[in-house]
């Protein structure tokens, strides 16, 4: 598992003049799926962690360590560059810290911290921000705990949904002059937010939706957005497919009747690598 080739891999995505969306990714299986028709990026989202770790919404129950363990499980699986939403960093700056060197470790090729509270605080009525200034520590924690030069870090902000347009730019350049590699755009609407922002900085954003006239990757990759999420259907689309097959199931329908839905035995076998076990059964058992 060479991690370094595939944080290069995303760096040059960075570098590049175009716009990619991440195949959204839970689990070994999703991630070769992604990898096989041919993603150049997975995305594993703290949310979609919680949903497949824990069967959990997204309240930032999740641990770190279960976190990493998913993660390591699905880089293990393949040789697809995966980013990851880590959230606040699990604590203060000094958990951020530890966060970047446990999601180094199992392998991420990116990974960004956001300036979001979080937990959610007692009392607290909507999104609550970090001040600048705990933002940075945070953002500088992060690099320092990183050891693969290669590995990206992210800053992510909401601001814009939270504050505007105006403390978003004052937030992307503390966070670009603390040594950030790329800024994540949380709740961006309009071309005009995403343009504003762009022009201040001399880092690539990530943005967190591709909505409305936000879809064109032509126009994103022309103003400095090098990947765009479209959000998480694949884990939503999993859970609709076990829901009406066990349904089916409980109502008495026969398996046999559900075959066309499924997975086919040549799919399985292709995305549980059948071949390669099957050779190394051949090699090293006989």
């Amino acid at each position: 598992m060479d991690f370094t080739t595939r944080r290069a891999r995303y760096r040059g995505i960075l570098a590049g003049d175009k716009c990619v969306h991440p195949g959204s990714v839970f689990d070994p299986i999703s991630a070769r799926i992604a990898e096989d028709l041919g993603f150049e990026v997975g995305m594993f989202a703290g949310s979609i962690a919680s949903f497949t770790v824990l069967g959990a919404p997204d309240i930032v129950v999740l641990t770190l360590t279960e976190f990493a363990q998913q993660i390591h499980r699905i880089c293990r699986a393949g040789d697809l560059s995966l980013m990851v939403d880590a959230d606040h960093g699990y604590g203060n700056a000094l958990n951020v810290m530890r966060t970047v060197e446990e999601l180094e470790t199992a392998g991420v090729s990116a990974l960004t911290i956001e300036d979001t509270v979080l937990p959610v605080s007692f009392g607290a009525n909507g999104v609550q921000l970090l001040s600048v200034e705990e933002g940075v520590g945070k953002m500088k924690a992060a690099l320092k705990g990183r050891t693969d030069p290669a590995l990206t870090i992210a800053g992510r902000t909401s601001a814009l949904r939270v504050t505007g347009v105006e403390d978003t730019i004052k937030r992307a350049k503390a966070y670009e002059a603390a040594g950030v590699d790329a800024i994540f755009l949380a709740g961006a609407n309009t071309r005009d937010e995403v343009a504003a922002v762009a022009s201040e900085l001399n880092v690539p954003l990530l943005l967190g939706g591709t909505t409305g006239e936000l879809q064109d990757k032509e126009w994103l990759g022309a103003n400095g957005v090098k990947v765009a999420l479209q959000g998480h259907l694949p884990f939503s689309a999993a859970v609709k497919a076990v829901y009406d097959t066990l349904k089916a199931l409980r109502d008495g329908v026969p398996p046999a009747d559900l075959r066309d839905s499924i997975a086919s035995d040549g799919m399985m076998a292709q995305y549980t690598r059948r071949s390669t076990y099957q050779q190394w059964t051949a090699d090293f058992l006989n």
